[in-house]
């Protein structure tokens, strides 16, 4: 499974088998977690087994059962945390889809479980991602149009195209998709919307992009 198949197959998983991951899978799990880290300067962190961070009444609300290994997504604080933590981990998110597990991103409905994982001082947790094998494989929500998320004087070069499409799988904050990609000459402006979550969104969709389009066809704005 290549990395557009992955997107593509990727859907938000809520409900999980009582299977532990396989070895060959944490440690390849493992491993993309640490390249990210050291790439990102960020501290995310696998956590195994630990079920007490869905155990309570938020995950309740959130419709979660079964779920007992997550990834949890820290860094120093900052202003670029958030999308830093939606790119990076979602690179953990589609690494784990390749690796046949399932995944979803968890804003708000999980317990904080201070000794499951380490926060450094200056740092602070972003928000977590569920990860294992799911009772299903989830199920697609609807999209908006590419027009409705981009903006490109014609005509339009198929890798932006390409770009937007890779991005509108991109999983988002209840599904609002607040993001916008605008071709300049040979570069591309990214710029999120407001809501819950969007910059953590924004960085999501960056890296679908980027998938999508070819990071060698263009760059990013500053």
């Amino acid at each position: 499974m290549d990395l557009f198949e992955a997107m593509e197959h990727r859907h938000a998983v809520r409900s999980y088998e009582d299977r532990p991951i396989a070895p060959e899978a944490r440690e390849a799990l493992l491993a993309c977690i640490a390249q990210c880290n050291r790439e990102s300067g960020l501290h995310i962190q696998l956590v195994l087994d630990e079920p007490r961070g869905f155990g309570g009444l938020p995950a309740h609300y959130g419709k979660f059962s079964g779920v007992k290994n997550y990834i949890a997504l820290i860094g120093k604080k900052s202003p670029n945390l958030e999308e830093a933590c939606g790119y990076y981990g979602e690179k953990i998110v589609l690494r784990a889809q390749q690796l046949g597990l399932n995944t979803c991103w968890v804003a708000m409905t999980y317990s904080k479980v201070k000794t499951a994982f380490q926060i450094a001082p200056g740092e602070k947790l972003c928000l977590v991602i569920a990860v294992g094998h799911g009772t299903t494989q989830g199920a697609g929500h609807p999209v908006k149009q590419p027009e409705e998320v981009s903006k490109a004087d014609s005509p339009v070069p198929d890798w932006f195209q390409r770009g937007v499409r890779a991005a509108l799988l991109a999983p988002t904050a209840m599904n609002q998709q607040k993001f916008t990609f605008t071709l300049q000459g040979g570069s591309v402006a990214a710029k999120a919307g407001t809501g819950f979550y969007t910059k953590v969104d924004l960085g999501i969709a960056k890296y679908h992009f980027e998938i999508g389009a070819g990071t060698a066809q263009f760059r990013w704005a500053p």
